[in-house]
């Protein structure tokens, strides 16, 4: 079992996201926004310098948190953009040794009901995104964000059924504001717990984020760990106690830092937030694994 995160919010530029990341004592990032850039955006000159500079400091990038197939990309138009990601992924993904690759399942239909998704078109496309990272020996693992897998837990089970091999990233504060589409409408909120419980078979690495839907100002609101909805710790406990040994990746989504904006500049509340974050997310991992021993 390792540490990891999305440092992008740490840091913008790329020895911001190293510094908090050896701030931490880990040795990996989940790299996704490097300059404002995704890393399979980059520029080639720029991707050299981030992967010097990775290699100078000892610290790996375990997963790419890509755009492919993600909630801006529409199912009823052409993938060519999110192939044409997986292109750029997979050189810069074997250069650096990374062996996971966060993906989606294309944003969902505003308008259509829960069952009228284009189904087969969305997985016609994820058994092709899905096998030629396979080719390449790289592992897609698809998150329940705001996409056709994460309308609910049936659905995530659905397109894992009907895209062999493939295997999840679950997210614990996704569910905290994404609708369960399972239910009736007017759709509740889904439970992270419920989710996690019937997928937890097919999980191979897990975004940590926690937080509250704010019934009076209609919008989540992200916090630290064990501070909101998400049931981190009761994950946890379940998830280690299950023998899992992959990845652990932060991802705050914290807007609003209850510090003193007086004394530190915003990137520096950015920075220590972040590694706060990973601190408490250590003390919970080091509590549930005295509890179990």
């Amino acid at each position: 079992m390792y540490l990891t995160g999305f440092a992008d919010e740490a840091a913008v530029d790329i020895d911001g996201q190293i510094r908090a990341t050896k701030e931490l004592g880990w040795e990996n990032i989940e790299s996704r926004n490097i300059d404002g850039v995704n890393i399979h955006d980059l520029p080639d000159d720029k991707f050299d310098e981030v992967a010097g500079k990775l290699a100078d400091a000892g610290v790996k990038i375990n997963c790419f948190g890509s755009a492919i197939a993600n909630w801006g990309k529409k199912i009823d138009e052409p993938m060519d953009s999110s192939i044409a990601e997986l292109e750029r992924a997979i050189p810069r993904m074997q250069r650096l040794g990374t062996k996971l690759i966060r993906i989606m399942s294309f944003a969902v239909l505003p308008g259509w009901g829960p069952d009228d998704q284009m189904e087969e078109e969305r997985f016609s496309r994820l058994r092709e995104i899905h096998k030629r990272f396979a080719d390449a020996g790289i592992t897609a693992v698809h998150e329940n964000c705001m996409n056709y897998g994460g309308m609910g837990w049936p659905y995530t089970l659905k397109l894992l059924e009907n895209v062999p091999g493939l295997k999840l990233v679950f997210d614990t504060g996704n569910p905290v504001f994404a609708d369960d589409r399972t239910k009736a409408k007017p759709y509740p909120k889904q439970s992270a717990w419920e989710f996690y419980d019937h997928v937890k078979e097919h999980i191979a690495y897990i975004h940590i984020k926690d937080g509250y839907w704010d019934t009076k100002e209609d919008k989540a609101v992200f916090t630290y760990p064990d501070e909101g909805t998400a049931e981190v710790p009761r994950i946890m406990k379940d998830l280690l106690g299950r023998g899992y040994d992959g990845g652990i990746s932060i991802e705050p989504h914290i807007a609003v830092v209850f510090h003193d904006d007086s004394v530190k500049s915003e990137s520096q509340l950015k920075y220590d937030t972040y590694v706060e974050y990973g601190r408490r997310m250590e003390r919970i991992i080091a509590a549930v694994a005295n509890r179990d021993g």
